[in-house]
């Protein structure tokens, strides 16, 4: 009985609380329209005013006028922003298929050496021949990559390791080479500028504290 009686009183509060916002809105929307009326009246030259009140109508109409100027000012920056940003997004994407044409137009001729080589006769073409080709073309990849800026990482047996450009694969004892060198390269890296693309990969001769830390495990 007490959760009809509650429900009912529930429903009663919801609906006096959705009549005070219709009752609400309707006078907005009463107000909006009569200074709309008034705006019209005194664009017009219709709306009548004791003479005092000249000035409040001159004021009125130089608002209206301020307002339309601001406006068709908006509408415009809007409109030009939104130019803009098509003409950016454009400009963005002719930039990519650009760059990407540019790097295509370099492979084919790494293609096309691939293609002569398939012709070859297996039969007349010695292993050596095989090798040199495959350094040729090899050669011609890496002149292609540096023309974008792709410069190798190849640290040679001895260097100091360097964790922005190395990666240490594992740790290996090397006669005559200091702990935190390298041991041995293997893997060659490649920067894009001055972006590491892929560290080398090396192993590198442990520090005394390393070992120390590997014979207590």
């Amino acid at each position: 009985m007490n959760d009809t009686h509650d429900h009912t009183e529930k429903q009663q509060d919801e609906t006096i609380e959705n009549e005070a916002i219709d009752q609400e809105q309707t006078q907005r929307e009463e107000h909006a329209a009569r200074m709309e009326s008034i705006r019209q009246l005194a664009q017009s030259g219709e709306l009548e005013v004791l003479p005092e009140q000249a000035e409040i109508v001159e004021a009125l109409l130089d608002t209206i006028h301020q307002r339309d100027e601001f406006q068709d000012k908006l509408l415009r920056a809007v409109a030009d922003h939104q130019n803009f940003q098509r003409r950016a997004s454009g400009n963005e994407r002719e930039a990519r298929t650009g760059a990407t044409q540019g790097v295509v137009q370099s492979l084919i001729p790494l293609l096309d050496t691939f293609e002569m080589a398939m012709l070859q006769d297996p039969e007349k073409v010695s292993a050596q021949q095989v090798i040199d080709g495959v350094k040729m073309i090899r050669d011609e990849f890496l002149r292609m990559l540096g023309s974008y800026g792709v410069t190798s990482i190849d640290p040679k047996v001895g260097d100091e390791f360097n964790p922005m450009e190395h990666s240490a694969m594992m740790q290996q004892p090397a006669e005559g080479i200091e702990p935190g060198h390298i041991a041995q390269n293997m893997g060659i890296g490649y920067k894009l500028g001055d972006r590491v693309v892929r560290p080398a990969k090396v192993a590198v001769v442990p520090t005394p504290n390393t070992m120390n830390e590997e014979d207590e495990d």
